[in-house]
């Protein structure tokens, strides 16, 4: 099982915040934005004497308001189509055990959202990466590279968007392109969209649950983590129109019993969140992207692309080591008493030797603190010992 990427630098941060330097967490895609207050009542107001087990599917009203959240969205889903997941992680463990046997592949254009690699192991699966370039801003690859990577052994594509770790927003055309290899190859299609409501410039996301011709192929993951800044809340949910798909994966869920029931209730009363607050997040979102874009291509070496979509960016940096970088900011680095924790993208590839020089940046914090942040990260790579330019 890989070390996380995103994690696996906390104790040398723990260790910095113990000598009194300020660490800046851009590593973790953890939203300082308040979780609305009608979910945190509906837990406060909470009436039962016993906190039971739920349906192994997830609460019947839950599921059943999520019908409208979807259908405002313009997908059409039913109850019966859902099984609600601890966190969107358990979603994707549950989609591959469902459908990919062991020893069999999964396509997953590369950086992809470090986990992915850790799901795969768990359930067995061999992940074949294609790699996007940061010089396309991470364009979904070539159909080319696609074909070149299908086996008889290929069960399953895997897209996250708009994407972790880029930001890539996929757009409508792209992901037709990549029906036609569904069809072509009768493979699952498993789509992470637990960031759609987080487009940029006037880009609208398209849900693979809308393309036509693949109803029985399609698996769509969700996730109230990020959409309700409520990461620990752990409720996601596994959405399908195939009905051995639902029968499979709801043997998994009875297998751990039911998904958390206070997170369901939170999640459930989340529904009834205003547009405002959205408008306003969406809003503090894109200021925050323009800074950390703009900062980091005014540092001499560096780029990073301007994505469309999330609240990450992936940037180029002159550096020798993005691992070796990463660790020395915390264990070496203080500016002003102040440094700044990122994730190495090295553990976003599954090529070896790709992203030695990216890291990942996730624009959580409130403007003030990123451009802090960039002041250390400007000083740091003028600083640190393998600078390469």
């Amino acid at each position: 099982m890989p070390e996380s990427p995103i994690r696996k630098l906390v104790p040398y941060a723990d260790k910095a915040k113990a000598r009194g330097v300020k660490v800046h967490h851009l590593n973790i895609g953890q939203p300082d934005i308040e979780t609305p207050k009608i979910a945190l009542d509906a837990i406060r107001n909470f009436k039962e004497d016993v906190v039971a087990y739920s349906h192994s599917a997830g609460i019947l009203s839950y599921r059943k308001r999520l019908v409208e959240y979807y259908k405002s969205v313009n997908i059409e889903v039913t109850p019966d189509e859902m099984i609600v997941g601890t966190g969107a992680s358990e979603a994707i463990l549950f989609a591959l055990q469902s459908c990919i046997d062991e020893g069999d592949e999964i396509i997953i254009p590369e950086p992809f959202y470090a986990n992915y690699n850790g799901f795969a192991i768990n359930a067995g699966v061999k992940v074949v990466p294609i790699s996007s370039s940061i010089e396309t801003g991470f364009a979904l690859p070539p159909m080319e590279e696609f074909e070149k990577a299908i086996t008889p052994k290929t069960k399953a594509i895997l897209l996250c968007n708009p994407n972790n770790p880029t930001g890539y927003l996929y757009s409508k055309e792209e992901l037709e392109v990549v029906r036609d290899m569904v069809i072509k190859h009768d493979l699952f299609l498993i789509s992470d969209e637990v960031y759609r409501e987080f487009t940029y410039d006037n880009h609208q996301h398209f849900s693979v649950m809308n393309l036509k011709g693949i109803d029985q192929n399609v698996i769509l993951i969700d996730s109230v983590s990020k959409r309700y800044s409520a990461c620990g809340f752990r409720i996601g949910v596994l959405i399908s129109k195939n009905k051995e798909v639902m029968s499979t994966a709801m043997k998994f869920a009875q297998a751990r019993l039911s998904p958390p029931t206070f997170g369901q209730i939170a999640a459930e009363a989340a529904i009834d969140t205003p547009n405002s607050y959205f408008e306003k997040v969406l809003v503090e979102y894109k200021k925050r992207r323009d800074v950390v874009v703009g900062r980091i291509n005014q540092m001499e070496g560096a780029f990073c692309p301007n994505p469309k979509g999330a609240f990450y960016v992936v940037a180029k940096l002159p550096i020798d080591d993005a691992d070796r970088f990463c660790q020395w900011l915390l264990e070496d680095y203080n500016y002003n008493n102040q440094t700044v924790m990122l994730a190495p993208a090295t553990g976003f590839y599954a090529t070896k030797g790709l992203g030695m020089n990216e890291v990942r940046i996730s624009y959580v914090l409130n403007v003030d603190d990123l451009n802090a942040s960039m002041d250390v990260l400007t000083q740091a790579i003028i600083d640190y010992p393998g600078r390469t330019n």
